[in-house]
């Protein structure tokens, strides 16, 4: 009787997890396309708010409708370069290609997205995204640069796992806000980035913005994000402002 009960249970166990693990996998299936697109609208929320768009987005009702008519309206172009700064791709594929991906290569084997606001004909402005590793874990970013592909318009960060009131300040405005009209080349045309200065930025220095007080690896981490991520553009950067 007990070698009869236990081989009972034992079947009964392996069909029921069987039966869940079939179960989950149909959901799961079910809801990758649902989460693909969630992806893509949180991408395209950030493109738009790097450049002070998507303003209302707490108030409307369909936030997905919201932000793709946003991003129809203002995203003029969308493309993926390589590191040398030639087109491989164009349109959606940008919004869909993972950096999270790109990042685990070589630089000079990345693909690199870019997106292209224009209001009314005006003066264009060029969106790049960045990510890299911070204290707990990811952190991301989007920059939005002038026409002259080297002064920063505007700048949204954000991480996964930050001490609160510390690392996890990047998402803050007060930190993201000094970025913008910071230059990105030197007056000798070389790439120098931005820095996150400790002890706080030189208020004369076109390349520096303060760190976060008792934020110093978060504040180091995204420094050394930009510097990698905005590499990959260097060629396609210069292209671009001498056409």
């Amino acid at each position: 009787m007990r070698s009869f009960s236990n081989t009972y249970i034992f079947v009964f166990s392996l069909i029921m997890v069987t039966i869940v693990a079939v179960l989950l996998s149909f959901v799961s299936m079910q809801l990758k396309p649902r989460q693909a697109m969630n992806v893509q609208i949180e991408k395209k929320q950030d493109v738009l708010r790097s450049v002070g768009k998507a303003e209302k987005v707490a108030e409307v009702e369909d936030k997905n409708s919201y932000i793709d008519e946003e991003f129809a309206k203002f995203i003029t172009e969308s493309y993926v370069i390589d590191y040398t700064g030639s087109k491989v791709v164009e349109d959606a594929f940008a919004v869909m290609l993972s950096l999270a991906a790109e990042i685990r290569l070589p630089q000079e084997e990345r693909n690199y997205p870019v997106f292209v606001y224009s209001e009314n004909g005006g003066p264009k402005k060029y969106v790049v995204p960045v990510r890299g590793k911070g204290l707990w874990g990811p952190i991301w970013g989007y920059l939005a640069l002038e026409a002259d592909l080297n002064t920063i318009y505007g700048a949204v960060f954000d991480h996964k796992g930050e001490t609160p009131g510390l690392g996890s300040d990047i998402n803050k405005a007060w930190f993201q806000e000094p970025f913008s009209g910071k230059t990105l080349f030197n007056e000798a045309g070389e790439f120098v980035s931005v820095e996150v200065m400790k002890g706080g930025a030189d208020p004369s220095s076109m390349h520096q913005v303060d760190a976060i007080s008792g934020g110093t690896i978060t504040s180091k981490a995204l420094e050394e994000m930009l510097k990698d991520c905005l590499a990959g553009y260097v060629a396609h950067f210069k292209e671009l402002a001498t056409n």
